[in-house]
């Protein structure tokens, strides 16, 4: 055998002689706190309606909002009325009047929260300057969504509810309709909440319009009104930090002494005690090193032969 060839041999003994154990860095991760801050609204009142006159000759958007609050940071309105212009004739136009109207939002890094009350108030819409559209004793409306908890929406109806001139019960399990002859009718829905993981919503009530006073075309209004409304949205929760990675977990835990194969043909050491761990990790030697220094030994020695056998053959 070639003495290259007889190296090689050795080399490759060596290598698979015992396992290898490559140790990576233990890297931590850096968690940042997250800084979303949380976003929540408020409204007393709001409008979608469509005011057509003159046998819609003439057709007026009536988009309105009263006390309309939204935060980060924090919010209020109270504001007792709002008034429309170019409606009425071209005269100002009193939608609603209420003895409270008051709207807030807060928003920060753990919570946001919306609320509005609504008490003592009339909505009035244009071709009813007379009847009250809805009379109510008091509305309220909260949402609340705090970070990592489940967000939270309600809201309250208090006293009487007046519709057209008509004193109704409202049903809080679905839509109540009223309708009133040669006016038209209005349906309402009762406490409507939504939530979601991160966000809540609540209107007090919710009122489907569709008016023609005495059928005569003069003032024809379609559309929707919300009374006490609040929205939320959570925060993002704080990102944890990543726990630096143990020694244990960065790399397999070198073989216990007790789980070592025995060596060949079942020697064991003649001293009876095993060498301590410590200085296993210090020398850098295994249990496995006494018959890993004879293997290559033994390696070496037939390789020494094969050597001097070649030669002697060579010179012959």
């Amino acid at each position: 055998m070639p003495a290259r060839r007889c190296a090689a041999v050795l080399a490759a003994a060596a290598l698979t002689a015992g396992p290898v154990l490559l140790a990576a860095p233990a890297g931590a991760t850096e968690g940042t706190e997250g800084k979303d801050v949380g976003r929540a609204g408020a409204v007393v009142l709001r409008t979608g309606l469509d005011v057509s006159l003159l046998n819609k000759t003439v057709q007026v958007p009536l988009k309105a909002a009263l006390n309309e609050v939204e935060a980060p940071a924090s919010a209020g309105k109270t504001a007792l009325s709002v008034t429309l212009d170019g409606v009425d004739r071209g005269r100002p136009f009193t939608l609603l009047r209420a003895d409270v109207a008051t709207a807030e939002a807060k928003a920060d890094r753990h919570r946001a929260e919306g609320r509005s009350r609504l008490a003592h108030a009339k909505v009035h819409v244009p071709g009813l300057p007379l009847l009250s559209l809805i009379e109510i004793q008091e509305v309220t409306s909260k949402a609340v969504c705090a970070a990592g908890e489940r967000p939270v929406a309600e809201s309250n109806l208090l006293g009487a509810v007046t519709v057209l001139g008509k004193r109704i019960t409202l049903s809080t399990g679905g839509t109540t309709r009223v309708e009133v002859p040669g006016v038209g009718e209005v349906t309402l829905e009762l406490s409507k909440t939504h939530t979601t993981s991160r966000t809540a919503a609540a209107a007090a009530l919710e009122l489907r319009v569709s008016l023609n006073p005495l059928k005569l075309n003069v003032a024809e209004v379609e559309g929707s009104l919300t009374l006490a409304g609040a929205t939320c949205e959570s925060p993002a929760p704080p990102k944890r930090a990543a726990a630096p990675g143990r020694p244990s977990e960065a790399a397999p835990a070198a073989p216990a002494a007790s789980a070592a194969p025995a060596g060949p043909a079942g020697l064991k050491p003649q001293s009876g005690v095993e060498p301590a761990a410590e200085n296993l990790a210090e020398t850098g030697g295994s249990t496995m090193t006494p018959y890993v220094a004879g293997g290559a030994a033994l390696l070496l020695a037939a390789g020494g032969a094969t050597l001097a056998w070649t030669r002697t053959r060579a010179k012959r």
